[in-house]
């Protein structure tokens, strides 16, 4: 009774170890063979795992404001290439480029580069 238990615990371990490592495909979402850009200014910067946000507000030439959500990478990864928590700061004025979302309405983009003209500061692609 007792090896079947174990067996039992250590195949659930084995199976959800597989889950947690498996990831979702960015396909599915984004049209990642298209580029857009976006400029705006900085309103959210939540460095996570798995994939940490930027929101941007973008005023069109009409002068209304829409909110983007950007999808970035992970916290390993964002932090191996210099980024950290105080990288970004609301009010930055930032402009990004990156894949866009399938639906146009939602807004949002899988982020590729990321410029801050005001001090030249440059993460990612070589698009600028």
């Amino acid at each position: 009774m007792k090896s079947k238990l174990l067996v039992l615990l250590l195949g659930g371990a084995l199976l959800s170890g597989v889950s947690a490592y498996a990831h979702h495909s960015f396909a599915g979402t984004y049209v990642e063979d298209k580029v857009i850009s976006i400029e705006g200014t900085l309103v959210e910067f939540s460095i996570r795992n798995p994939h940490s946000f930027v929101t941007v507000e973008v005023t069109d030439k009409d002068g209304k404001k829409t909110k983007w959500g950007c999808e970035w990478g992970g916290v390993t990864q964002l932090t191996e290439s210099g980024v950290n928590r105080y990288t970004l700061k609301t009010g930055d004025k930032v402009k990004i480029t990156g894949a866009p979302g399938r639906d146009p309405e939602d807004h949002r983009m899988l982020l590729r580069s990321l410029d801050r003209p005001s001090d030249g500061y440059h993460w990612g692609g070589t698009v600028r």
